[in-house]
């Protein structure tokens, strides 16, 4: 038996340990968390409640494993670099070590051949406002660390605006061109020694920040998803990167731009537990075990909703309906988080066959407020 450590117990943790359970290899799983109802813990033989910042705790999900992986970008380096030497960590560091300075991603995008929004670092309000006579207006503002689902980040479009945004660089930022996309898309891709596999590229909707609704296929330019797929799998070879990597890009005409990458599952990707003849999550487990990676096609046109804690009574409704007409159309997922709150990821459903147009018109609806 594989026993595989994650370092995070949130819903990407208990999807990983899930689809680990699917493998021709016998899997168990332990996952490490400070919070001692978090999600991944129902799917896990072994819990670690314990902080990421606690050397201890997470050298012990290290000793306790055959492999262990992260289902979170914010792991400490000075706590993982060590242990990459010691354990069989075999994503490594360096992923993580690109993503978590939005700078520096950027800038490993740019020497890597990806074309990115212009941006500049800023550290004070004097260079903000130098990188603003620079790149212009409108822009983004961003902090170069820990900013996920639209936190620390701010659209510049007038004075006002800056003035309001000043609070943001009192930690290290950036300032980035504002792209006027037609629309986002993200590429899930598992890479091991031998091959890249990319999932079906979905068109990405967000709301106030936050991935809201996903369609797959995007429905749009073929050529220039085509170019994206080729170009994503390419940068993640040049990188050296292993294991799991989503890169989101903004798209406009026939270019498209890179916005960041995640170097675990991400929220784009859920809707291939369904909607596609394998998963992220059941790919990642088997790169993770050493089994050969399955090439995955798309099952139907589909369509994810991602659940905040506002449309938490709008998806139970719909569990419920679905379980009475038995449908087999319609998958809702619920992480077993104990605290439901405005803007929370609760959980997803996705609608494998529905395209966006049989989407708005028989299930958008129930989310209007």
């Amino acid at each position: 038996m594989t026993t595989i450590g994650i370092i995070g117990g949130g819903q990407l943790g208990l999807m990983l340990a899930e689809q680990a359970r699917t493998l021709a290899t016998e899997v168990r799983c332990i996952a490490l968390d400070p919070a001692p109802d978090a999600p991944a813990f129902a799917a896990c033989g072994e819990r670690i409640v314990g902080r990421f910042d606690d050397p201890a705790a997470v050298e012990e999900l290290c000793r306790r494993s055959d492999v262990v992986t992260y289902e979170f970008e914010n792991v400490p380096g000075e706590i993982l670099i060590p242990l990459c030497e010691k354990y069989r960590i075999p994503q490594g560091y360096r992923p993580l070590y690109d993503s978590q300075d939005r700078l520096r991603e950027k800038q490993n995008a740019r020497d890597h051949g990806l074309q990115t929004p212009d941006f500049r670092a800023v550290d004070d309000e004097d260079s903000l406002r130098r990188a603003v006579a620079e790149l212009g207006l409108p822009a983004v503002l961003k902090t170069r660390a820990m900013g996920y689902d639209g936190h620390g980040q701010a659209l510049l479009r007038t004075e006002a605006d800056i003035e309001k945004a000043l609070p943001l660089v009192a930690v290290p930022s950036i300032l980035e061109e504002f792209v006027p996309f037609d629309f986002e898309a993200s590429v899930v891709m598992v890479a091991d020694e031998r091959r890249v596999v990319s999932f079906p590229i979905g068109r990405n909707v967000h709301r106030d920040g936050i991935l809201d609704l996903c369609f797959v296929p995007a429905g749009r330019n073929a050529g220039v998803l085509e170019r994206m797929r080729v170009e994503s799998e390419r940068f993640m070879r040049a990188c050296g990167y292993r294991g799991i990597l989503a890169i989101e890009y903004f798209v406009r005409g026939e270019a498209f731009y890179f916005n960041e990458m995640a170097p675990r599952p991400h929220n784009s990707g859920h809707y291939t537990i369904e909607g596609a003849t394998t998963n992220q999550f059941r790919e990642l487990a088997r790169y993770l075990v050493g089994e050969e990676l399955h090439t995955p096609e798309l099952a139907a046109p589909t369509v994810m909703k991602n659940i905040l804690g506002q449309d938490l009574a709008a998806a139970e409704r719909i569990a419920a309906r679905v379980a009475a007409e038995k449908r087999t159309d319609v998958h809702v997922h619920f992480y077993g988080k104990t605290e439901s709150r405005p803007k929370r990821k609760m959980g997803h459903i996705t609608f494998v066959g529905a395209t966006p147009e049989t989407y708005a018109r028989c299930w958008a609806n129930d989310f209007v407020k």
